[in-house]
């Protein structure tokens, strides 16, 4: 049965340090580049009908690095778009807004969390589609990714704040009979 792999770029400086990192184009650290190589043995042996990945220098870099090279730029896996609160940590929003959740809230100048929604729901259309000749790879990241795992099973956005997501790891989408289900979740080599 065919799946939708979710891949989680590696570490950078900014993942590290818990900053919210969206339009900014950060590359790995060292330990993100040794974290997207040892992906590779996740990937390995399959047939993938399609590898799409954000256009963020990040996710492209993981794509390689994991094995899978050839990867199409498809800029609705960009991550949530984080407007004013770009390069922030959560305690530093907070400390302005106190109680704010990205889940909720959205980002002032950015996405809501309806349009993060709307847009995951498009890649998610596009990959069921290509379901029916193999398996599909999505590289992209942690928010992005949760909401895209959350709309498959139908809780809608603010669910993905429920599935926590780790750099560089693989997650499963797919169906049990008819039943959108997630497979496998957050697993790192």
């Amino acid at each position: 049965m065919a799946e939708i792999f979710l891949v989680r770029h590696g570490q950078t400086e900014w993942s590290r340090d818990g900053r919210h990192t969206s339009t900014t184009d950060i590359d790995l650290t060292e330990l993100g580049v040794q974290q997207a190589e040892r992906l590779r043995p996740l990937l390995d042996g399959r047939e993938y009908r399609a590898v799409l990945s954000s256009p963020r220098t990040r996710a492209l870099k993981t794509a390689k690095l994991a094995g899978l090279p050839d990867a199409t730029v498809d800029a609705d896996l960009a991550e949530w778009d984080y407007g004013d609160y770009e390069g922030l940590t959560t305690p530093e929003i907070r400390a302005e807004r106190p109680g704010w959740s990205v889940w909720r809230d959205g980002a002032p100048n950015g996405e809501s969390p309806g349009e993060i929604g709307t847009r995951m729901n498009r890649v998610l259309e596009r990959a069921d589609d290509l379901l029916t000749g193999g398996d599909v790879v999505l590289v992209g990241h942690a928010h992005a990714l949760r909401v895209a795992a959350a709309h498959w099973i139908g809780l809608g956005t603010r669910g993905g704040g429920l599935l926590w997501l780790d750099t560089a790891t693989v997650s499963a989408l797919g169906y049990e009979r008819e039943q959108r289900v997630i497979r496998r979740w957050n697993i790192a080599p």
